[in-house]
């Protein structure tokens, strides 16, 4: 599980930094990508990793903001012309659907796979054998969503030596002793299958906020997350502009990560205005010390967890 940051400034894109897209990798897990926002110009910034944009699979929008959304007519158009054939289903706020059938058919582009799409509430809002994905209201100038991603627990494994303990060789039994809650052993005995698992391996959670202002009652749906991607579009200084404009600072996301049990935090939508984001850092960390900030190509590994 890795993401990538494929652009990481806010508003408009400028030489260091491109609007707003991150794509989570699932390579592993699923053999997929998801996306999680698509500002302008994102299938040039997927150009420069080894994204395959065949495997992209879900895009969740956070608003309608364009810095956001700009560049999903084009991915999805790309898309078709690069063996993409499976199924693709977007996430989003009302009218994210009006939006790209419009820009799509007003361009008379014709799409090589299906294309789904799924209006977001506060909640649950996909599911399936492995994640959980929740989304909850942000408070932006416009309807605009934060995204938890959770990875479901894995079975624990095996634990041949107390299989040998009792009496059991490997052999087909250890798979159906993994695959079942009790199997009767052919000397007629009848084993309980946890007593023989280890504990479940906990999923990672990730937690991906789109733009929004200070919101501490915020800490209960990104609690105990493994990593909060959350916006700083200004420094602390700016604290009044930042709320005049639906944003956030640097020290309020570090505080929010602080008072939330997050493991770690990593900023992004930076204003253009900052050339440098060491100070940015710096005031950050002050608060909550693992702290990065973003830059577009960022990656960061989640590793599994033992």
């Amino acid at each position: 599980m890795k993401l990538i940051f494929l652009g990481t400034g806010s508003g408009v894109p400028s030489k260091e930094r491109n609007v707003s897209a991150i794509a989570l990798e699932l390579l592993q897990e699923k053999g997929s990508v998801w996306l999680f926002d698509c500002g302008e110009a994102t299938q040039h910034q997927i150009l420069r990793t080894n994204i395959r944009p065949r495997k992209i699979d879900k895009i969740f929008i956070t608003h309608l903001h364009g810095d956001h959304i700009y560049g999903l007519p084009g991915l999805l158009s790309s898309r078709s012309f690069q063996s993409g054939e499976s199924p693709l289903t977007i996430f989003g706020p009302p009218g994210i659907k009006e939006y790209v059938e419009a820009s799509l058919r007003v361009s008379g582009t014709s799409l090589t796979y299906e294309l789904f799409y799924k209006e977001v509430n506060d909640g649950v809002i996909f599911e399936d054998e492995s994640f959980r994905v929740l989304a909850t209201k942000l408070e932006h100038g416009v309807t605009c969503f934060g995204y938890r991603v959770i990875e479901k627990d894995k079975p624990g494994q095996l634990q041949p030596e107390k299989l040998a303990a009792a009496g059991i060789q490997p052999g087909p039994i250890y798979q159906q002793i993994k695959d079942t809650d009790s199997v009767t052993l052919p000397d007629g005995r009848t084993i309980n299958s946890v007593d023989f698992i280890g504990p479940n391996k906990p999923g990672r959670v990730i937690t991906i906020l789109g733009d929004t202002r200070y919101l501490p009652t915020l800490s209960s749906f990104i609690k105990e997350s493994d990593v909060l991607v959350h916006e700083a579009t200004f420094g602390s200084e700016e604290e009044q502009l930042a709320d005049q404009y639906y944003h956030s600072t640097t020290k309020q996301a570090a505080t929010l990560a602080k008072h939330s049990d997050v493991k770690q935090l990593i900023l992004t939508h930076i204003s253009s205005r900052y050339q440098q984001d060491e100070h940015l850092l710096a005031e950050a960390r002050q608060l909550f010390i693992n702290t990065d900030i973003a830059f577009d190509f960022y990656e960061k590994e989640i590793p599994s967890k033992s």
